[in-house]
């Protein structure tokens, strides 16, 4: 009987996490399912919606809605505060932090488990080097809480037959009528302007002044962006936040078109690949991976962001542009349970970020000329496949739980030899 491995994730959501989770988890069964008994407990992500799994996914074939014995192994995709140790060996998969300060629920969830694994270096590095006091009502320390168990990087490996290079020169961008386009993807987060973890708002403003000149040939923004859904609401107020940045900055602006609304792989990767499409941007201040930024870079166009956090690990110095800045701690209005205020993560520098995406612009054959070269490096270093070989490298050897076994003994035959007879002296009375 093959070891029981259980993967409890958010599998089946509309989410970073849920994108994690299944990539992970068809990885897993690529590269164990010949050893592993493998099963999913599909769990929710927040309020993002559900059901992203198509009726006849193979995956949906592995959900269990319990657990009817101890696993021999147990997985879980989430927040590491949220780690439990159900298994016979346990093992923490998370994205890890944006920032410069593991929490420390983070520390503790990870020292349940066996295993941790984080998507980036910079994940790795924090949570090894965050410390924090637990003192008693005396105040008097009891003990320092530190990552006291094994942490691998495993990054988010590329899914080659979804997100590739595609070099068809008919543009689907119907209603965008500029032929140089730069394209952010990510969420509009919470946070006052310009302190948001995407740094959305900022981006946004910058891209403006940098382009608010008479000249009529300019090029245009592609926002593909939500807050938290893909509701008419949820747009409303996307566009609202849009035109009051729009509001502050004088002089004759560039176009923003906005894309919001659910896309499947192909189409995003379509949209990446459109020729109108030149260069991708992002201002964030802090990611565990960086997603987005990996299936826009194997297009092999440039990407210009900032030099600093998870996505550094894939984006090649020498092929993109990466901005520099400062750290600052994270703003009250972003801050939460997670992103700790005490906390710093990055802040671009806009005069270095401005005069960048003006020169991608104006000279964007020297950079396209640079770019190039990502797409082989990317395939070559951060596929779904290398991912696969990490997976079986941090796994551990398991052998399945002993199970009771009905004991079949021979059955006796009958004998049939005698028993000798003995010939006994008789026994003779004796008189009193």
């Amino acid at each position: 009987m093959k070891p029981l491995c259980v993967v409890s994730c958010p599998i089946d959501t509309f989410s970073g996490y849920g994108a994690r989770s299944r990539d992970f988890v068809r990885s897993l069964i690529k590269e164990k399912s010949s050893e592993w008994d493998i099963k999913i407990m599909p769990q929710r992500w927040g309020d993002c919606p559900w059901n992203f799994l198509d009726d006849n996914d193979s995956l949906r074939q592995l959900f269990i809605r319990g657990l009817q014995q101890q696993p021999d192994i147990w997985m879980q995709i989430t927040v590491p505060n949220e780690f439990q140790p159900i298994g016979k060996f346990n093992v923490g998969v998370s994205a890890g932090i944006e920032t410069t300060i593991y929490p420390a629920d983070f520390i503790e969830g990870s020292n349940r488990m066996d295993l941790n694994l984080v998507s980036s270096k910079h994940s790795k590095n924090v949570a090894q080097s965050s410390q924090f006091e637990k003192k008693n009502q005396q105040g008097q320390v009891e003990k320092i809480i530190k990552l006291e168990k094994p942490i691998e990087v495993l990054f988010e490996g590329l899914d080659l037959d979804k997100y590739y290079k595609n070099s068809s020169k008919t543009s689907i961008l119907d209603g965008i009528n500029e032929e140089f386009c730069f394209l952010y993807t990510g969420h509009w987060l919470p946070g006052k302007f310009g302190e948001d973890r995407k740094n959305t708002g900022l981006m946004v403003k910058t891209f403006l002044e940098t382009f608010n000149t008479p000249s009529k040939k300019k090029p245009a923004l592609i926002l593909k962006t939500n807050h938290v859904s893909y509701s008419l609401m949820d747009r409303v107020e996307i566009l609202k936040n849009i035109n009051e940045i729009k509001s502050q900055v004088k002089g004759t602006l560039p176009n923003i078109y906005l894309l919001h609304g659910e896309l499947t792989d192909n189409e995003m990767n379509e949209i990446n690949n459109d020729p109108k499409v030149k260069a991708f941007i992002s201002f964030t201040k802090g990611e565990g991976f960086g997603r987005p930024l990996l299936e826009a870079a194997v297009t092999g166009k440039p990407v210009i962001t900032t030099n600093w956090s998870g996505h550094i690990d894939f984006l090649h110095p020498d092929y993109n542009i990466l901005i520099g800045g400062e750290l600052k701690n994270v703003h009250k209005s972003a801050a939460n349970q997670f992103l700790l205020k005490e906390s710093q993560w990055f802040n671009i520098n806009t005069s270095i970020a401005s005069r960048a995406i003006k020169d991608v612009y104006n000279h964007y054959k020297k950079y396209i000329e640079k770019s190039r070269k990502q797409t082989q490096y990317l395939k070559n270093n951060f596929s779904f496949d290398k991912m696969g070989e990490l997976i079986n490298k941090f796994m551990p050897k398991v052998d399945a739980a002993p199970q009771m076994q009905q004991l079949n003994l021979p059955k006796l035959k009958k004998s049939n030899l005698e028993l000798p007879k003995l010939n006994l002296p008789k026994l003779k009375k004796v008189e009193s």
